[in-house]
């Protein structure tokens, strides 16, 4: 099979070229493809030939989304339509990854695929109107909705907990709740959902559910990390943007795409970082 990758160089763009090892695999990184430039894209999947596009560019700045929204609609919503219209065009699936922000947490269950979405955040805001911009352009899409997304080499918040670990206390948000999703293990979902042709939303997050605290306590205690961890609340990290305060995700889609617990992702990404140590 033939793919074209986008937003090569991120977490998730860098695990999709190992996971698709067994494919032609064909990535393009933000640099070097403008998904919202329709021109550029078009010409992409020209030269390619692509059997499937996996779109895992985004503008992913929560808070600067709320003062850059023209910005996060761009790449959230633009970019996406491109890219599902030229490839609608020439018979071409689609796969577009999402968020768990275009819930608002108003909730204490995990948000399946059948739950309505409410985001609170432009830049919740900005990803849903891609999905739609997606599903609307292009029947043959899947829509994955994803969250807390972490690998060793990537931006993200456990990368962020470790830098700050040399403090002597650590205070960590403890009333905010997600999935945290290994960058790996939803890079090989996606790789088994392109085998099929099973089109539609799908939730593929770390299974389970836990805290920013409970999170950092678990990556701390697998690497010997002896900083004290001080609980506390959401309202003590005043940020532009308001995020839902519980977004846990599970699917009703097939059992074959239920990714592994979320605690055997931060395992696997303690591992990687012991031995770059």
């Amino acid at each position: 099979m033939r793919i074209l990758v986008t937003g090569a160089d991120g977490q998730l763009g860098r695990s999709l070229s190992r996971a698709l090892d067994q494919h032609q695999v064909t990535g393009r990184t933000h640099a070097e493809l403008d998904i919202t430039d329709a021109d550029a894209v078009r010409a992409a999947i020209v030269a390619v030939a692509p059997d499937v596009v996996i779109n895992a560019a985004a503008y992913n700045d929560v808070d600067g989304a709320e003062s850059h929204a023209e910005l996060a609609e761009a790449v959230n919503v633009r970019g996406p339509r491109i890219l599902a219209l030229e490839s609608t065009a020439l018979g071409i699936a689609i796969v577009h990854v999402s968020t768990d922000y275009v819930f608002d947490g108003r909730t204490s269950r995990p948000y399946c695929e059948h739950d309505a979405p409410n985001p609170l955040s432009a830049y919740g805001r900005s990803k849903l109107a891609g999905e739609i911009a997606v599903m609307d352009a292009n029947p043959m899409h899947f829509i994955v909705r994803t969250a807390w997304l972490f690998a060793a080499n990537g931006k993200n918040f456990l990368n962020s907990m470790r830098a700050r670990a040399e403090r002597s206390e650590l205070r960590v948000v403890a009333d905010q709740f997600g999935s945290p999703t290994y960058a790996p293990h939803l890079a090989r979902g996606i790789a088994r959902l392109i085998d099929t042709d099973a089109y539609g939303l799908y939730h593929m997050a770390g299974s389970g559910g836990t805290s920013r605290y409970d999170l950092v306590h678990h990556l701390f205690a697998l690497l010997g990390i002896k900083t004290r961890l001080v609980p506390v609340s959401q309202s003590e990290f005043p940020v532009a943007a308001t995020r839902p305060p519980y977004s846990v995700l599970a699917t009703i889609r097939d059992a074959e795409f239920v990714l592994p617990p979320w605690q055997d992702g931060v395992s696997a990404f303690a591992n990687e970082v012991r031995q770059r140590i």
